[in-house]
């Protein structure tokens, strides 16, 4: 008994000792193995591989990955014509040389971040000095992200090189700082305030030009139109009295007598109207009972 159980805490150990022994590296990382405290080699290929047993030897990873800066820095710069302008930036960087990388900056992705967070600063610091707000805002900020990246290589590559490769440097924002935008909005507002009002104004003076053209042509066009139909009026009753003379002087007789029926009929235009004549001496009702008037007698005419 003592011996399976002899048996089997040796197997265990054995298991131990080589589970302390192997190690996987994965493609994503750099595996570096130090010896007593000392690098000893970085494992650069991704698979299985072996070691002593600590403390005889340990083994770390790094990120071996394109990696992405964004700055958190929210202080202000100042450019050219010292306007205080906040900036949005993002660095991309890998880890290349694992040694040089533990050596003079640190044995992780933090140290190596935080060290090129201050340098990257500076960088732009130094840059956005020499340029105005509008040449950050124009074609010419893709000058100062290489002049950037440029200065940032150099300072990584310096006498003790940082073991990273700088690939990438964008700006992704420019803006004043919140005062100076408050007042840029201000200045905004009322201006486009004042054109809209100028806008409003010009409009209602066109309006009103508009308005009394209208008016204008519309009496125009009543005039003329009344000035028409007065002409039209004053021909048609010329062209009515001429017609009524022709008919008139060939039957004076008759003449007479339609006049007579008109100023009757005008007498009586409403229904209430009374007329006291005497039917014996009114040639109207003579007419009518079948006897014509002395003057209308064909007997009568000269």
């Amino acid at each position: 008994m003592n011996r399976v159980g002899l048996i089997a805490s040796t197997v265990l150990v054995a298991l131990a000792l080589m589970n302390s022994m192997l190690f996987v590296v994965d493609q994503r990382q750099f595996g570096v193995l130090y010896a007593l405290g000392q690098i000893k080699d970085v494992i650069t290929e991704p698979g299985l591989n072996f070691k002593l047993p600590p403390p005889f030897q340990n083994v770390t990873y790094i990120d071996k990955r394109l990696l992405t800066l964004d700055s958190t820095d929210t202080e202000p710069m100042l450019t050219a014509e010292k306007q205080r302008v906040v900036i949005d930036w993002y660095v991309r960087w890998r880890i290349s040389e694992p040694t040089a990388y533990i050596r003079n900056v640190g044995q992780d992705e933090s140290a190596g971040a935080m060290q090129l967070n201050r340098v990257v600063r500076n960088a732009f610091q130094e840059e956005i000095n020499k340029r105005t707000v509008k040449e950050l805002l124009s074609l010419k900020r893709e000058a100062l992200m290489a002049d950037v990246k440029r200065e940032v290589l150099e300072a990584v590559r310096g006498v003790k090189p940082w073991g990273v490769d700088v690939v990438d440097v964008r700006i992704t924002r420019v803006d004043y700082v919140e005062a100076i935008t408050e007042s840029v909005y201000r200045r905004m507002e009322a201006e486009r305030k004042r054109v809209a009002n100028e806008l409003r104004s010009t409009g209602a003076a066109e309006g009103e030009k508009i308005r009394a053209d209208a008016d204008r042509q519309r009496e125009i066009t009543i005039a003329n139109a009344y000035r028409d139909a007065q002409k039209s009026k004053g021909e048609g009753d010329a062209q009515a009295a001429r017609i009524y003379a022709e008919a008139f002087g060939r039957d004076p007789q008759f003449a007479q007598f339609y006049r007579s029926l008109e100023a009757y009929k005008a007498s009586f235009n409403k229904k209430s109207d009374v007329l006291v004549v005497d039917p014996s001496s009114s040639d109207f009702f003579k007419a009518f009972q079948g006897h014509a008037p002395a003057a209308a007698q064909p007997g009568a005419r000269k």
